[in-house]
């Protein structure tokens, strides 16, 4: 980006506001409860909210992408094993490497590793549910996981959740966190729920990874390819305020 004045502060193209959630979306019944009825305080930032997240890069391993193996067992989790991947990127395109990328999911049954999931899905002993790693230079990242189920989640009668996979991103500090979600190509539950619908539909493909037979690996995994685009006019839906109506 090239600004036409030196001293001017650098042009950029500004976010679609249409494509992201609100706080509050009339089918998602928590989300009434779930945000500020009230006008945002602005608080002057600190050193922990402009510095990046340190710790948690200091503490990857290459073990923490595979969330097949990843629970430490010395067993694989069970499920259609597949490959996620993408790239991160500004408004222009450019790759936005040394991104802290973390994925949570449930099992091929649709269970969740949490107290508060008590549904009758299976759990699986070798699977956690989640992973992270690190762009590469390319703004590039990569899992290796199993396919999420659907599951109940009780926002109406015969409610299910399409297949999805939770992505959080964190650049180089913590308040510049964003979270949305990958769905997948063609599952009939995209129309029936409320959260993906809350993001007007010409937008919703960004959410929807795609199919990509050059990733997918012969006898091993199917691949899909799911790039961020963190702003900007294409930018990816992501949650309102950092957390809310995608959760």
């Amino acid at each position: 980006m090239t600004p036409t004045d030196p001293t001017s502060p650098l042009g950029y193209r500004p976010l679609d506001t249409e494509a992201m959630p609100p706080l509050d979306h009339a089918g998602y019944g928590s989300t009434s409860h779930r945000h500020p009825d009230q006008p945002a305080v602005p608080l002057a930032q600190t050193l922990s909210e402009v510095t990046g997240p340190g710790p948690a890069l200091a503490g990857l391993t290459e073990d923490d992408a595979d969330l097949t193996t990843n629970a430490g067992t010395g067993a694989e989790a069970l499920g259609e094993r597949i490959i996620v991947t993408g790239r991160v990127l500004d408004e222009d395109g450019t790759p936005q490497p040394r991104t802290l990328v973390e994925i949570w999911q449930c099992n091929a049954a649709g269970r969740y590793v949490h107290d508060a999931d008590q549904h009758p899905a299976p759990l699986d002993p070798n699977f956690v549910g989640r992973g992270r790693c690190v762009t590469d230079d390319a703004g590039t990242y990569r899992f290796l996981t199993i396919k999420p189920g659907a599951y109940p989640w009780r926002n109406h009668p015969n409610a299910w959740r399409p297949a999805h996979i939770h992505f959080s991103l964190f650049g180089p500090a913590l308040v510049t966190r964003l979270i949305t979600q990958m769905y997948f190509p063609g599952d009939p539950l995209h129309e029936l729920d409320p959260i993906m619908g809350s993001v007007p539909r010409e937008h919703r493909s960004r959410m929807i990874g795609a199919y990509d037979h050059t990733i997918t690996q012969e006898e091993w995994a199917l691949g899909y390819r799911f790039d961020i685009v963190l702003r900007g006019p294409e930018a990816t839906p992501f949650e309102a305020g950092g957390a809310g109506v995608l959760a």
